[in-house]
């Protein structure tokens, strides 16, 4: 007989094709593999080609478990295909000293220092006035008001003035925008890509940790999907850090991406509960 933990553990069936071209010898990096974590077991496969032919990947560690993978790849015609089962919940991830230093610093896309300035430094003054936890809902709640989600209605050059001028923005600028204001009221915040269960439409997708005392709290402020079974796969401070895809220059030219993100149980969304990453 089957123990009733067994049964009913968490299954989350993860994965991404994407395709390219590259005109001439690269440097790639990606951030597509699920991220090491207590309490996850996972078996997966990825596999980099050119021209039909497989190249090797070296694997580095990075911030929380982020696995970056790198390749060096010839000219011609890229493949990149990743897939993984991933069964049970990680364990919250620690807040360290270094990260309550490192995460209420500006950053590449998150420039906090400029925030007081776009939304006037008032209402930065009235969300710093509020306890942590209220203080991530009202931010939260007001960043979601502000934009409209608008499929490449951004440029990946963008940081928080663009999508807070033009009234809108996809994952990464709602990310960008929350964790600049909550910087900027000094509580640590540090941006994450996901694979998102439930996410419409799919793709690769973009929340928020914030440390709040020992613990970070997982804070998405477009609400497109059930926060309980996202995935995480990369963190830093911005986008810049968790891009699923960068290279050495601009001779790559990227054709398709699709992504799969399923688990055995999916609830609604419900912004207010508590969560933490697993």
């Amino acid at each position: 007989m089957t123990p009733a933990s067994v049964r009913t553990q968490l299954v989350r069936e993860v994965g991404c094709a994407l395709d390219g071209v590259l005109g001439e010898p690269t440097a790639l990096v990606l951030a597509i593999a699920v991220a090491d974590a207590e309490g996850l077991s996972r078996s997966e496969r990825l596999r980099v080609a050119v021209d039909g032919r497989s190249l090797a990947a070296a694997e580095h560690p990075g911030p929380a478990g982020t696995r970056w993978h790198t390749v060096d790849a010839p000219a011609g015609r890229l493949r990149i295909e990743y897939e993984a089962t991933v069964r049970g919940r990680a364990r919250p991830a620690a807040v360290s000293p270094l990260d309550r230093i490192l995460d209420v610093r500006p950053s590449r896309y998150v420039q906090s220092d400029i925030v007081p300035a776009l939304i006037h430094g008032e209402v930065v003054r009235a969300f710093a006035t509020l306890p942590p936890l209220e203080r991530i809902g009202a931010v939260r709640d007001a960043v979601g008001g502000a934009l409209e989600y608008s499929w490449a209605s951004t440029r990946p050059t963008d940081g928080i003035a663009e999508p807070l001028e033009a009234g809108q923005g996809v994952c990464r600028d709602f990310a960008h925008v929350v964790a600049g204001i909550l910087r900027a009221t000094d509580l640590p915040a540090r941006v994450v890509s996901v694979y998102a269960p439930g996410l419409e439409p799919m793709d690769f997708h973009a929340v928020v940790e914030v440390a709040v005392g020992e613990e970070w709290l997982l804070v998405d402020a477009t609400g497109l999907a059930p926060r309980r079974t996202m995935l995480r796969i990369a963190t830093g401070r911005d986008a810049a850090d968790t891009a699923y895809l960068a290279s050495d220059g601009s001779a790559l030219a990227l054709t398709s991406v699709r992504v799969r993100a399923a688990a055995s149980e999916c609830g609604p969304e419900l912004p207010e509960e508590l969560l933490a990453l697993g």
